[in-house]
Parts: C-alpha cells; sequence; structure tokens
C-alpha cells in the first residue's frame, strides 16, 4: 500500500478550516496545528468587546467542527519554527516532517514600529482575550465614574478612543456609543452613560477608505448621528496610560482601542522567503511558496495581486476562497505526486461585497454594483454574518442575542469578572 501524504495545516482560521473541509482526506494524512483549541470568527469580535454576545456565541471546537474529516489530527500546540529546506516544522511539544504544508496563521495587530511602547496602553483586536480584556476594561470605567465625585477623573473614565477607521474600528466606535446611549442608561445612579466620550481617530480622509466616496460619506454620517467624535486627517503622535498625544492636543481617556494596522504572523519573516513590509509573503499565482511548490500560504499573510492591480484583501471571504483553491491544487497532485506550478492554475479573488455595520439599523454595504445604507445595510450584514457563523448552536445562540438586543434596547454580556477587578483595585 502506498504511504498516505502528509499535509500540514498551520492555523485553523478560515483558511485552514476551508482547506481540510475540501481536501480529499482519505488520500492523505492531515495534521492541524494552532495554539487555540478553537476557531473564532473574528468578524464579530467587536461584539465581545462592546458586550453584545458572549465569547461562545462566536468560537467553536476546531475538533468539534473537523471531527468528520478522516485521517485528521489536531494538536494545541505553538510553532517556533518552518524549516521549508528540510520540510519540517517545528512547534513546542512536535516536531513534524510534511510532504505539503499550508501556512494560515494569520496576522498581528501592528502599531507602525510602536508596538513596545503603545501596545500596553492601546491592545489590538485580534482574539476572544483581547475582545474580553477591552470589555472588562470599558466597564470597570463606568463603575470607577459612579464611584468618584472627581469631574475630572470621571470625564476620563467616561472617554473611548478608538484608533483607525478600518471596519473594525468603524464597527467598534458605534458598538461603544450605543453601549452607552442605550443599553446602560437605567443601571446608573449618579453618572449619565450617554455623556460618555467616543473618538473615533483616523489618519486618512475618510473612513472605510476601501469604500466607494459616497459609502464611506454615509457611514460618517451614520457615526456622527451616533454621536461619534470622528476626527480625519489626525495622525497619534504617542501614546501612554490613559493619553493619546495628538498634534496640538492630548486626549484622556481610559479606554484606548488600537484597529490601525495589520501584519503578517513574525514567523514569515524567519521562511528567507520575499515578503512585503507587513512581513507577506509574496507568493505564486497558485498560492506556493516561491521555491518550494509543496508549501503553499493563505489568509492574512498573504500578498497577491489581482488582475487589477489591487491586492488581494484580507478578509474572510478571500481567505476561505485561498482555503478552497490550494485543497483543488493539491487534489490535483495526489495521484501522481507531481510538483508542477506551470500546470497549476491561478488563484482568482472573487469579490462577492464588503461591508461594515455602524450601530442598531445602520451600515454600510456594496455587493457587486449595489450599494446599501442604513436599514437595509443592516439586514443584509445581519444575514450574510449568520450565514458564515461555523456551527448551528452558534447562530441560534447568536441571533437570540440579536434579537433580544433590539427589542429590549440591553446587551447581557456585561460581566466583569473578579480576578480584572481584583486586579485593578491592586493598581
Amino acid at each position: 500500500m502506498a504511504v498516505r501524504k502528509r499535509i500540514i495545516v498551520l492555523g485553523a482560521g478560515f483558511a485552514g478550516l476551508e482547506f481540510c473541509k475540501s481536501i480529499k482526506a482519505e488520500d492523505v494524512e492531515i495534521i492541524v496545528i494552532d495554539r487555540r483549541n478553537h476557531h473564532l470568527f473574528q468578524p464579530l469580535l467587536y461584539q465581545v468587546a462592546t458586550a453584545a454576545l458572549s465569547g461562545t456565541d462566536i468560537a467553536q471546537p476546531i475538533r468539534s467542527i473537523l471531527r468528520h474529516v478522516p485521517n485528521l489530527t489536531v494538536y494545541l500546540d505553538e510553532v517556533i519554527d518552518i524549516r521549508l529546506a528540510e520540510k519540517k516544522v517545528l512547534c513546542k511539544h512536535h516536531e513534524l516532517t510534511y510532504d505539503y504544508l499550508v501556512i494560515a496563521l494569520g496576522g498581528k495587530t501592528a502599531y507602525f514600529g510602536h508596538d513596545k511602547e503603545w501596545e500596553p496602553f492601546a491592545p489590538g483586536l485580534k482574539s476572544l482575550d483581547d475582545a474580553l480584556n477591552i470589555r472588562q476594561h470599558a466597564l470597570t470605567g463606568f463603575e470607577e465614574a459612579e464611584n468618584t465625585n472627581d469631574k475630572k477623573l470621571r470625564d476620563e473614565l467616561m472617554t473611548i478612543v478608538v484608533i483607525g477607521g478600518g471596519p473594525t474600528g468603524v464597527e467598534m466606535a458605534g458598538a461603544f456609543s450605543e453601549l452607552s446611549r442605550v443599553s446602560l442608561p437605567m443601571d446608573f445612579t449618579h453618572i449619565d452613560p450617554r455623556e460618555t466620550r467616543i473618538i473615533l481617530i483616523e489618519a486618512a480622509p475618510r473612513i472605510l477608505g476601501h469604500l466607494p466616496e459616497d459609502l464611506s460619506a454615509s457611514a460618517l454620517k451614520q457615526l456622527k448621528a451616533l454621536h461619534v467624535d470622528v476626527r480625519l486627517n489626525t495622525m497619534v503622535k504617542n501614546i501612554r496610560e490613559g493619553v493619546v498625544e495628538l498634534e496640538g492636543e492630548e486626549i484622556r481617556a481610559h479606554t484606548i482601542v488600537w484597529s490601525a494596522g495589520v501584519a503578517a504572523s513574525p514567523l514569515t519573516r524567519k521562511l528567507g522567503v520575499a515578503v512585503d513590509r507587513a512581513g507577506r509573503i509574496e507568493v505564486q499565482p497558485d498560492l506556493s511558496v516561491p521555491g518550494y511548490p509543496e508549501v503553499f500560504a493563505a489568509g492574512d499573510l498573504v500578498n497577491l495581486k489581482q488582475k487589477s492591480g489591487a491586492l488581494v484583501p484580507g478578509v474572510s471571504p478571500a481567505a476561505m476562497q485561498m482555503g478552497r483553491h490550494i485543497a483543488k491544487v493539491i487534489n490535483a497532485e495526489l495521484p501522481g505526486h507531481k510538483l508542477d506550478n506551470a500546470a497549476r492554475e491561478a488563484f482568482h479573488y472573487h469579490d462577492k461585497g464588503t461591508m461594515a455595520t455602524i450601530g442598531r439599523s445602520a451600515a454600510v454595504a456594496q455587493i457587486g454594483s449595489i450599494k446599501l445604507h442604513g436599514r437595509i445595510a443592516w439586514l443584509a450584514w445581519l444575514l450574510v454574518h449568520l450565514l458564515f457563523l461555523v456551527g448551528f448552536r452558534n447562530k441560534v445562540s447568536v441571533l437570540f442575542q440579536w434579537a433580544y438586543n433590539y427589542i429590549r434596547y440591553k446587551r447581557s454580556s456585561r460581566i466583569i469578572f473578579d480576578d480584572f477587578s481584583a486586579k485593578r483595585r491592586s493598581e
């Protein structure tokens, strides 16, 4: 009997999961390695950070998702090094060789060279831990504001700054505004959460720069209707604990969130192949790594130009399409195991549209040539995100929470855990 070819998949995000579901698993041995035991639906991560959903609503165990894929093993481990010439992956607990390798490790928050100085005071939003920490910090701010008579301190505690006017920043700012203006006002005695300052800072001339100008303008108008203070053409000079420094101004804020940049996994810079400034691998048209036809990259760590000249965007639909494409390429090669880049089909990204929600019945979306604003865009956003959520239980839970929030103007995930509160009191 022929020995099964071994495929190692690094990362169980959108690309990794889609690959595993699409490969002909009966012909191979698949090993999935991830440092977390769950797949995270990142497009809804901001709703965990703003108390609309709980962490379990948008996460599903990897083993559960892939339990029907034969010949598949999942390792909870962290990748330390990838030795392409030796066809070897080194992890904390395993050292494995491969016939094919799929690198889908995702990205990390980038602070444009200020990671060490700014990250402790302005966390990004890439994991459940990030979301829960942001939520805990913001909710603690309201509790501490309720406990003080110092007006200056209260104003600082009730100020939230979001840096970056892309989809995550816009969604976060709108959600924080709704939390403070709609969900919390009846819960406090000595403060009025509607007085919370939500400030969105963007260095570019407009928010959502990847969208047409009219949709960007619509999003800005909807944010202002939610009383979000949007600062365009504004560069952040420095971030200190509780302070955002701008040109000629300092903003004192209890909660600061960074959503202005994303870089590839740091491991890409150790591979010895060409990467761009963000560490993304400059892959071949078939998504293989130059010089290593048995190694593929997918998702946020890929630099690939489309026919239009624009880069394939780092969004979940693109990652899923990449995962399926890599599986298609390997499926075609498995019988003879001939690695021939010239014979491989090039990857083409099919843009099915983009959208961003801003608040209750507020959103913008572009689906092909169709542009949507307001409530209809919001309903389209709800439908799309429900369809792509992994796991039936997750979809039911999220639908119930959204219905509850919409009807009762409440957000149920507003618990501050004891260990966090104790840590805050000791600081």
